[in-house]
């Protein structure tokens, strides 16, 4: 259990002070769109009321107070799940990420009352009109961690 909480406060702390250097000490939110290495990185201020790519996004109160609840009780069934089920320190690391990320999210929800995504990539002549964030980088990794490693073993599992 160390190793989730570990990850889930180093994914949660990155995710935090990216967006107080990005949206508020380099003043993001008010200009709305620093080209960093464009067309492949750049930072574009957006406010997410839903979940990923802004499904189900509303700008009520009871939606948001919902995906808090949501999210929080999606952490606690995760870190119950491999309380139970037990695994290495592949599973841990990825649950950590994973309720780090969310855990950041739903800071922002309370904040802001939307979650506070920058990047921006694209490539290829590909133009992405989506922004994300670094909490959304760590839930997508956990969740594919918990995917790929649930289930199997680990020589040396901690």
């Amino acid at each position: 259990m160390r190793a989730l909480a570990l990850s889930a406060v180093v994914a949660f702390a990155i995710d935090q002070l990216s967006k107080l250097v990005v949206v508020h000490w380099l003043n993001l939110k008010e200009i709305r769109a620093i080209d960093v290495l464009p067309p492949v990185l750049n930072f574009r201020m957006g406010w997410n009321h839903g979940v990923n790519f802004g499904l189900f996004g509303s700008d009520s109160e009871a939606m948001r107070w919902a995906l808090i609840v949501l999210a929080l009780a999606i952490c606690a069934g995760v870190v119950i799940w491999v309380r139970r089920e037990g695994g290495g320190t592949r599973v841990m690391v990825s649950a950590g990420l994973l309720v780090g990320g969310a855990l950041a999210n739903v800071l922002d929800r309370v904040i802001y009352g939307a979650v506070a995504d920058f990047l921006n990539m694209s490539c290829c002549g590909i133009r992405n009109p989506f922004t994300f964030n670094l909490a959304d980088v760590a839930i997508f990794a956990g969740a594919l961690g918990l995917v790929l490693f649930t289930g199997k073993t680990e020589k040396n599992p901690s």
